[in-house]
């Protein structure tokens, strides 16, 4: 069995933020296929089917993203999930937009859901797939540093129309590599996307 996950804060008015690209790929996964996200377990939105022979459970915390480990941690123990049949859909400052990588058993960049979920599992040693959003324009201070709360408010914005437009077809993309994940071993599927 697979445990995807696909990390956001809950809510209307975060649904279409940058932060929550691993809630709109998640569902993006359930539609594809055929998976309801209609259970609540382990603080989380899931739902379970078999896609390519494979049992997965998809799931989306209900915690907001800094307490995800909350969630993923007891769903691991729920479905007694092996470390590397964990997947970890979320995204990633550190990289341009529309960009995604795979890895494994890196540290959490100072994503702060990521931090949550190696602290309740004790290990870092999982499958993560992080979508690049960019980072923020530095602001015209005249010191040419950025602050957390523009970081914060970034992350928490929007997608803009242009940002769209990029985003959209890595959403299938993210899809293909998930479905590889299913049946392929985690270096492979590094190899295929990286």
């Amino acid at each position: 069995m697979k445990l995807i996950v696909g990390l956001g804060n809950p809510g209307l008015v975060y649904a279409h933020n940058r932060h929550n690209i691993g809630f709109i790929c998640l569902k993006h996964l359930a539609r594809a296929w055929g998976i309801k996200l209609d259970k609540k377990q382990g603080k989380a939105r899931t739902g379970r089917g078999e896609v390519a022979g494979t049992e997965v459970v998809l799931a989306r915390p209900q915690t907001y993203m800094n307490l995800s480990g909350e969630s993923v941690a007891p769903l691991v123990r729920k479905f007694d999930i092996e470390l590397d049949d964990l997947l970890v859909i979320h995204d990633d400052l550190d990289l341009p937009l529309g960009k995604i990588r795979i890895s494994r058993g890196s540290s959490s960049g100072g994503h702060k859901g990521v931090s949550s979920i190696i602290h309740a599992l004790g290990s870092r040693e999982f499958p993560r797939l992080r979508i690049g959003i960019g980072r923020p324009p530095v602001p015209d201070s005249g010191h040419g540093e950025m602050v957390e709360s523009d970081v914060v408010h970034y992350v928490l914005s929007d997608f803009t129309g242009a940002e769209e437009v990029v985003i959209t077809p890595v959403i299938t993309v993210v899809g293909e590599a998930a479905l590889c994940f299913l049946s392929e071993d985690i270096a492979r599927v590094m190899n295929r996307y990286n």
